[in-house]
């Protein structure tokens, strides 16, 4: 495709609208060559994605100081709503990324997750400040699942975009058993890495859902039956793909504990802020539950999940949670 052919697919979505689904059917190509291209129009510079729309305040501010004031978290980053869902997740992964680059200093230590929200947002970010940015994987990769399963592709991409370095944990994010887990914590290099990841300054995870398709089971790290009966437990979702939580907050037990490699919920908390980013309506409960642990710092989500949270909050709640007790200077030795 010619770069004026490229710069007029990407008008059609950014400006225009068009699915990708109208546009594989404009351009007679297939669904997946469009998302291809429209990567590939950020990546060269051809279009800048919406890192830089500016959202209209009404719409947003009054979600963002509700969230604030029930659940005690510092900061909500509110996308707009889309009918589309991978743009509405491109949408969301753009304000995470410009607050990133808001914030971020060269000292800055990035903690970094996995799953597709935390993947966009590499390829959103529009920065020409370069730094000394570390980002550190802070779960072990898995051969299933593509890049937006491996911290250690989105902390490369993170590293490319923002400058620094990227850190990688060469672990699997899960192993058979909690022996061969505590081999694997035994090893100097595992060891250093996930030690870097909990001393960080920043942590960017998402939300996940209880779903017989969701991401662990294409992973094949659940069963569809396995994940029923945790969803029939009262299992809502999860932080950083395996801290199971019910709408409470309460972590549960499941067939992954002990078995894997990377920070848990626990280790979060001791890192000065956490951003947690979900744009799927499927994981409004997970977002709350997430939301009652006291982990998350700042969330970024959507119109529509936003408001459909607080709804939730005051019927299964009518007491705003405290807020997040600030984290001592002095951090536990890991």
């Amino acid at each position: 495709m010619s770069p004026d052919e490229l710069t007029e697919l990407a008008k059609l979505y950014h400006i225009d609208g068009l699915t990708q689904e109208e546009l594989a059917t404009r351009f007679d190509i297939s669904r997946v060559k469009v998302g291809r291209l429209l990567k590939r129009a950020v990546r060269e510079g051809i279009v800048e994605i919406c890192v830089r729309l500016q959202h209209p305040p009404d719409k947003t501010a009054a979600l963002e100081k509700a969230l604030i004031e029930r659940f005690g978290i510092r900061r909500a980053i509110i996308s707009v709503d889309h009918k589309d869902p991978e743009r509405q997740r491109e949408l969301l992964a753009g304000l995470v990324a410009r607050y990133l680059d808001q914030t971020l200093t060269d000292t800055s230590v990035v903690a970094v997750g996995m799953g597709r929200n935390v993947s966009a947002i590499p390829e959103h970010v529009v920065s020409s400040q370069r730094r000394h940015c570390s980002f550190i994987c802070a779960i072990g990769g898995s051969y299933r699942g593509g890049e937006a399963m491996n911290a250690d592709q989105i902390c490369r991409q993170l590293a490319m975009r923002f400058g620094g370095e990227s850190v990688t944990l060469y672990a699997p994010a899960i192993v058979s058993d909690q022996a061969i887990r505590d081999a694997l914590l035994s090893n100097d290099t595992v060891r250093q890495s996930l030690n870097q990841a909990r001393h960080a300054d920043v942590a960017v995870v998402g939300v996940g859902d209880i779903l017989e398709d969701s991401n662990m089971v294409r992973m094949g790290w659940f069963t569809s039956e396995e994940i029923t009966r945790v969803r029939e437990l009262g299992v809502v979702g999860d932080i950083m793909g395996y801290d199971f939580i019910d709408i409470d907050g309460n972590l549960a037990e499941t067939p992954l504990v002990g078995r894997v490699i990377g920070l848990t919920i626990d280790h979060l908390r001791h890192i000065p802020e956490v951003i947690a980013t979900a744009s799927e309506p499927t994981k409004v409960t997970g977002i709350l539950g997430a939301l009652r642990t006291g982990t998350i710092d700042t969330l970024a989500t959507t119109q529509s999940i936003a408001q459909t949270v607080l709804n939730l909050a005051q019927a299964t709640d009518g007491t705003p949670r405290s807020p997040r007790p600030q984290v001592p200077l002095e951090r536990p030795n890991a």
